[in-house]
């Protein structure tokens, strides 16, 4: 393992459920193409319930919990955002709304984030612009380059999910090199 001054742990977070998701291969592919000092685990999301403040009142539900702990450890978080109906899947919204609550514990505040997608024409590029709105509230600090919008995703992914375009895992390599040195940056280690 690397040492604490180059190491940067990450959390990956799809917001699609599906099986076969393009979403979630991004994520998979991402843990083929990490940089060194950085390492990446992805959490599921399919537990957390929909968001109730009634529920929230007699206390968070074990599968937020979990979620909150993963992400107050991580360095960083790699979302991997679909696009539905021109804006964030519902499933990840609720997530965040979950995992921002209270806004004055949030393992959010300040957390450098790197957002991608993979989708049809604009590869996710509505939904990941939505997400940056949600990203500035939560105060997570997103890169802004490089961008990863993976248009004509069913080409590049196979039928079970898994990244084959060669080009988007340069491009993905990019990119969590671009995070690693970001969280360096905000940590205030040379480079």
């Amino acid at each position: 393992m690397a040492d604490a001054v180059t190491s940067v742990s990450v959390v990956g977070i799809s917001g699609s459920l599906r099986s076969a998701s393009f979403n979630t291969g991004l994520l998979r592919a991402a843990a083929g193409v990490l940089p060194p000092g950085m390492a990446l685990e992805v959490a599921d999301i399919s537990q957390v319930p929909l968001y109730n403040g009634d529920v929230e009142a007699r206390g968070f539900p074990e599968a937020v919990l979990r979620l909150k702990e993963r992400i107050r450890e991580a360095d960083a978080l790699l979302f991997a955002v679909p696009e539905y109906n021109y804006s964030i899947s519902g499933v990840l919204k609720n997530a965040i709304d979950w995992v921002s609550r209270p806004s004055s514990e949030s393992p959010l505040d300040g957390k450098p984030i790197a957002i991608m997608g993979a989708g049809a024409r604009l590869g996710t590029g509505r939904a990941q612009l939505h997400f940056r709105q949600v990203a500035v509230f939560t105060n997570m600090l997103p890169i802004n380059k490089p961008e990863l919008l993976v248009m004509g995703a069913v080409e590049k992914f196979d039928p079970r999910g898994n990244l084959i375009d060669e080009s988007v895992r340069e491009r993905l390599r990019e990119l969590l090199g671009a995070l690693a040195r970001w969280v360096r940056r905000l940590r205030g280690e040379a480079g």
